[in-house]
Parts: structure tokens; C-alpha cells; sequence
């Protein structure tokens, strides 16, 4: 199933835009659950009810992301349309409500990802789930590969991983969206998070340098004074160092997707790791831009990424099982 753009969508930047912006996202029957979190704060959890013995399918969206984002509503259509369980936990703050801790999320947030996907394995039986697969997104999928192999087989709980345009090399991706036209989406990012902060503030005086924060003009600038600090790191060299994904493949232990176009604005070809362990599959696809795959003639389709996702998921589990078999029946 590897990714061919449409002729009509050509370069990585269209083909990053173009998706998110202007094909229509299907419509999916969420329920929400708010989840007390350990430290008071608090998660909130949209779900898609599925049927009993069907998957769980769990996606971890994106900086600045939610359950209405293109990714997460095409993968969660599919998994509706399958009749699987489905569940988009949001990171904090990025639900429609402001957090209550001082805190947000980060690239590197595999404690909340960890505490996120064990009560979600407590629940698989409730809801009659067959399996259950986590997937992640841009940010959400460097964290969802950092707790992959920071927990390695303990991560065992989910039975197969996929992760979309992850940032993996976060120093690599970090200066290419401060250059050029990259910077556009540096600054979308920034419209939403400065807001957030400013009401963090309010919450918590002097929690970071109000003024630093306005005079933030690229990611670098913003993580040294509110990502890094509120979430133990010294500064954005640590922060974008220590997080990285790129560090852990070769502790992964559970079959695991990794898809990365070739042609992301976000993170450049040169920064993609080319080894990772026995069960890491490394798919990079020569265009594709950052979380887009867009398919089929104008005005397009979001159902490539989905079909690929499922496909892996579903074909990983069944190896697995397989394998089981003929190890216990000889």
C-alpha cells in the first residue's frame, strides 16, 4: 500500500496544506468521558462505540490537535464504519477547555500516554474489545514511540503501534519550521498556544516570563520559556534532545508502524533514522507532506492514511497471534 500523491497535489507543502484545509472531514458519533488525572487535573476522552469483539483503536493527535482534526476524524470514521471501538484521549488543554494544572504536553509525554493507555486496558474487556492498538499522530506519535521504547516490553499491553509524521529528530524539525516558508506553520501553532498560556498565567502567576513568551517568535523560543521549564528540562536544547524519538527505536518491542513522508515541511528527509529494531517498520514514502495523503481526483480524499493504518494493525495482530499458536501447539 505505499503512498502515490494525486498528479493534481504536487509538493510537500500542498500536499500538508491542502488536506487539513480544504477536503471534507467525515462526520463521526463521539462520546466524551472526562477522566480525572493523578495529579487533579484533568483528560478528556472522546470515544467511538463499537461492537463487541472488534478492536480498540487509540489515536494520539498532534501539536495543538483534537478529535475534530482531519487525521483524527478520518481514523475514527474508518473505525465507526468497521464497527471498532475508537477513543481520542486529549492532551492538555487542547480538549475546547483550559487545563486546571501548571502544565501542557509535550513531544516527550510518555507518563501521561502510559496512564492514558493502561486504564484504556482496563476498560478493553468492559467494552468487548478484541485488541488493543495505539496510534499516534505528529507529536502524539514521537510521545507514543518515546513510551514504546522507554517501556519496552511493558508497552506489551498494546498489540500492535502505528505512528504518522512524528517528529523524530525534534532539533532537525525544530530548525527546519523556523526557515522560510515553514514558518507559516510555526505561526499557526504559536495563535493558538500564546492564548493558552496567557490564560495559564492568570491561573498561575509567574509560573513563565510573561514578556518572553509575547516576544516568542519561533518554537525554539517558545519551548525555552514554557515547554521546557514546566515539564523538567533545562532548556529547548534539552528538551528537543531528551524527547526525540529517534533515540529509542531499537528498544521497541511491539510491532510498530513508522510513516514519515519523505517530502514533510516538518521534519527533512535527511533527519529520518534508517535503522530501527526487528518489530519497527520504517515506511518513508517519497511525498506524502506531514499528515496529509491525500488521495483520489479533486477536491480529494483523507481515506489512504486510515486504510494503511488499519491494514498494518490489523495484520500485525494476526502474525502475532499466529505466531503464539504454533509456538504453544508446536
Amino acid at each position: 500500500m505505499l503512498y502515490t500523491p494525486p498528479r493534481w497535489l504536487p509538493g510537500g507543502h500542498l500536499q500538508t496544506i491542502y488536506p487539513s484545509t480544504f477536503i471534507a472531514k467525515p462526520p463521526v458519533a463521539y462520546r466524551r468521558e472526562r477522566w480525572a488525572a493523578p495529579d487533579g487535573d484533568f483528560v478528556d476522552v472522546d470515544f467511538v462505540d463499537g461492537k463487541p469483539g472488534r478492536p480498540l483503536v487509540v489515536l494520539f493527535h498532534g501539536l495543538e490537535g483534537s478529535s475534530d482534526s482531519h487525521y483524527c476524524r478520518s481514523l475514527m470514521a474508518e473505525v465507526q464504519r468497521r464497527g471498532w471501538h475508537g477513543a481520542v484521549p486529549h492532551f492538555r488543554g487542547c480538549s475546547g477547555e483550559i487545563n486546571l494544572a501548571p502544565r501542557f504536553y509535550h513531544s516527550g509525554d510518555s507518563a501521561e500516554l502510559d496512564w492514558v493507555l493502561r486504564r484504556l486496558k482496563q476498560r478493553q474487556s468492559d467494552l468487548g474489545a478484541t485488541h488493543l492498538y495505539a496510534a499516534g499522530v505528529s507529536l502524539g506519535a514521537n510521545a507514543l514511540l518515546r513510551w514504546l521504547g522507554e517501556s519496552q516490553h511493558e508497552a506489551e499491553i498494546v498489540d500492535a503501534a502505528c505512528a504518522v509524521s512524528a517528529p523524530l529528530d525534534l532539533a532537525g524539525g525544530g530548525a527546519a519550521l523556523a526557515r522560510g516558508f515553514n514558518r507559516l506553520y510555526t505561526w499557526v501553532f504559536l495563535r493558538t498556544m500564546r492564548p493558552k498560556c496567557l490564560v495559564k498565567l492568570d491561573q498561575f502567576p509567574g509560573l513563565f516570563d510573561r514578556e518572553a513568551l509575547l516576544a516568542a517568535r519561533d518554537l525554539y523560543a517558545f519551548d525555552n520559556v514554557v515547554t521546557a521549564p514546566l515539564h523538567g528540562y533545562r532548556n529547548t536544547d534539552d528538551y528537543w534532545d531528551r524527547a526525540s524519538a529517534k533515540h529509542i527505536l531499537h528498544d521497541i518491542t511491539v510491532p510498530t508502524l513508522v510513516l514519515n513522508a519523505k517530502n514533510d515541511p516538518f521534519l527533512p528527509a535527511r533527519h529520518l533514522p534508517r535503522t530501527a529494531a526487528a518489530e519497527v517498520v520504517l515506511e518513508y514514502p517519497e511525498q506524502g507532506g506531514h499528515v496529509g495523503f491525500a488521495a483520489g481526483g479533486p477536491p480529494g480524499r483523507l481515506d489512504w492514511l486510515p486504510r494503511r493504518l488499519l491494514h498494518f494493525l490489523e495484520g500485525k495482530s494476526e502474525s502475532a497471534f499466529t505466531e503464539q499458536e504454533e509456538r504453544i501447539h508446536g
